[in-house]
């Protein structure tokens, strides 16, 4: 039961308020990422800034090499410094269009040590240069070698999947194809989708949202779906948007989405469907928090940060 005092604006963290403000302000002033090339965009995400801190890289982090259906794969590895409990197929965000595999690593060196998990993101080819279906093909391989290859090079059997924003999508699609393509429904135990957008046609918050930049506006959300999907294949086609596909068999997910995100509907509508196709899992709403707050230095980030290592480790 999701409780509808949950999206008061008048109990939002102040700590988160202030962020939200910094972050459009700051946003305000830079650049229109959309009228500068996308290299240069992604180079400066790389670098950093206040709307997309940069996370240190980790120095225990290899990269590991599979075969791809584009050719090779490169798959960015961080290993517990204990026995390993299981294996986390992790998939970044960033449009479809930028990000990399390298981005998040303190976020997966925290899934290794507390939950014993090997991590191991997906460093898929981006849009507009590969669109659809090369980013999905890519997680859909990645899937299949820790499935096939993976759980005896790691020597675990309990997998997981997860993302944010689009790399929740591209799980979603990952286990779709698993379960239609490869009869494998239940490879992963679980799913953990943080701030996920599935639906490319675009729901009613992120066509209501406006231009006001908070990490994302209504024109972001628009300009990704244009780059991702090529013309001639239908936004709201299951093929491209899973929350209009049978959901029917999927491992249980945990939802997690702040009440000041663009994409709040994509995760409200997604997890009820979910839970409509008996799937099993939970919801998790965040009053005030922006896009993929977990970014970001507050306090509902470590509770949202421990409940996903809860149910992570639930699943071993």
């Amino acid at each position: 039961m999701i409780d509808h005092a949950l999206f008061d604006p008048a109990k939002t963290d102040p700590d988160a308020e202030r962020l939200n403000r910094e972050i459009i302000a700051a946003q305000a002033q830079a650049p229109d990422p959309w009228s500068m090339p996308v290299a240069e965009v992604r180079e400066r995400r790389r670098g950093g800034s206040l709307a997309y801190p940069a996370m240190p890289r980790s120095d225990r982090a290899e990269t590991m090499m599979i075969p791809g259906p584009g050719g090779p794969l490169a798959l960015r590895v961080i290993r517990p410094q204990r026995k390993a409990r299981g294996a986390y197929l992790h998939i970044h965000s960033g449009g479809w269009v930028w990000g990399g595999a390298d981005e998040q690593d303190p976020w997966l060196e925290r899934i290794a040590e507390r939950c014993g998990f090997v991590c191991v993101s997906v460093d898929y080819r981006l849009a507009p240069e590969h669109p659809y279906p090369a980013p999905i093909d890519d997680c859909e391989a990645a899937a299949l070698w820790l499935y096939h290859e993976g759980r005896k090079v790691f020597g675990v059997e309990a997998l997981t999947i997860g993302g944010e924003s689009v790399g929740a999508h591209l799980s979603v699609m990952t286990l779709l194809r698993l379960r239609d393509r490869h009869r494998l429904p239940k490879a992963f135990r679980g799913a953990n989708l943080f701030s996920g957008l599935y639906d490319l046609g675009v729901t009613a918050s992120a066509r209501n949202w406006g231009e006001e930049r908070l990490v994302l506006n209504s024109t972001d959300i628009r300009r990704f779906a244009d780059g991702f999907v090529p013309e001639g294949v239908a936004r709201r086609s299951p093929d491209v948007s899973p929350l209009y596909a049978d959901l029917a068999g999927l491992p249980p997910a945990l939802f997690s989405v702040g009440t000041r995100d663009p994409l709040l509907d994509d995760t409200l509508f997604m997890s009820m469907r979910w839970a409509a196709a008996n799937n099993g899992g939970y919801t998790s709403v965040y009053t005030g928090g922006c896009h993929v707050f977990i970014r970001y230095n507050l306090a509902m980030t470590q509770r949202a940060l421990e409940l996903i290592e809860r149910f992570l480790m639930a699943l071993a």
